[in-house]
């Protein structure tokens, strides 16, 4: 057996082990409302935390390209309370006319 599928079985047996862990947790532990408010932002987190490091990196380095161009036009979409579709297209079409320009 190869290192790399020893690290790969040793990591899925985490994952495992931590989704069965979390179905053990009590009930009341997870209505309190602290816990209920937090959990509401977890997802929020995560994805800015993606679309951060998909935005301004590049393998190990910052990069400022093309990405800075379609998240700004995102961002300003959404603030027009445009569509998820439109947000989505005006973002890829900005992006994609600034990188065949550059």
């Amino acid at each position: 057996m190869t290192t790399l599928w020893a690290a790969t079985l040793g990591t899925s047996l985490v994952a495992f082990l931590l989704k069965y862990s979390g179905h053990s947790v009590p009930e009341r532990w997870l209505s309190h409302p602290k816990i209920q408010r937090i959990n509401a932002f977890i997802p929020i987190a995560l994805l800015s935390a993606l679309v951060a490091v998909q935005s301004f990196s590049q393998k190990t380095q910052l990069m400022i390209d093309q990405r800075l161009v379609g998240l700004c036009v995102a961002i300003a979409a959404l603030l027009l309370k445009a569509p998820f579709p439109v947000v989505v297209l005006s973002a890829a079409v900005s992006s994609a006319a600034v990188y065949n320009w550059l």
